[in-house]
């Protein structure tokens, strides 16, 4: 059976819940592995036929180890049948839910010396009660600058599963 590499860089979990998604769509055609790309120094690459990372967006950035990874990485992803998608809560919003309208994949393909063919953005969620006190109170005040849910005591998933499942079949088709 083929082999997809399924990497994540994620604090809260929601991109994980989404590489799980696109795990289930994959089954059958698909063996996969999920890893945590901060705890994988090392790639066997020819071990796998595909490889998607999926990143989450922290106070506005992507985290500075999944940079790294990709160029510690460089080639073998250039060569490999790679994407990539971010999740953060601005995609909640029409227009910002798509490469070309999501100012993070703008930051990610400038700051990135890897552009994969494959790319998309998803809105994420909010975990209010799950959050330290120092980050539920910068995310509603991230929130009510942006028009969002600031009650603490919700939590809300905004994640669109019908464009994780079309991304879904056009990476397993890449």
């Amino acid at each position: 059976m083929k082999k997809a590499l399924l990497l994540h860089s994620s604090r809260e979990g929601q991109t994980v819940k989404i590489l799980r998604s696109i795990e289930s769509e994959l089954a059958g055609n698909y063996e996969c592995e999920l890893v945590d790309l901060h705890d994988m120094p090392e790639v066997n690459w020819a071990e796998y036929d595909k490889v998607l990372i999926g990143a989450s967006i922290r106070y506005g950035h992507l985290n500075k180890k999944l940079y790294r990874f990709i160029e510690n990485n460089l080639s073998a992803l250039n060569e490999t049948k790679a994407a990539f998608f971010c999740v953060n809560l601005t995609a909640r919003k029409p227009g910002k839910d798509t490469p070309e309208g999501s100012v993070y994949m703008k930051k990610f393909r400038k700051l990135s010396p890897w552009q994969p063919e494959l790319q998309d953005v998803f809105a994420g969620a909010l975990y209010y009660p799950r959050y330290k006190l120092f980050d539920r109170v910068m995310i509603q005040f991230i929130m009510k600058m942006t028009g969002g849910e600031t009650d603490p005591t919700k939590e809300v998933e905004y994640t669109n599963w019908d464009r994780v499942k079309d991304f879904s079949e056009r990476f397993r088709s890449l």
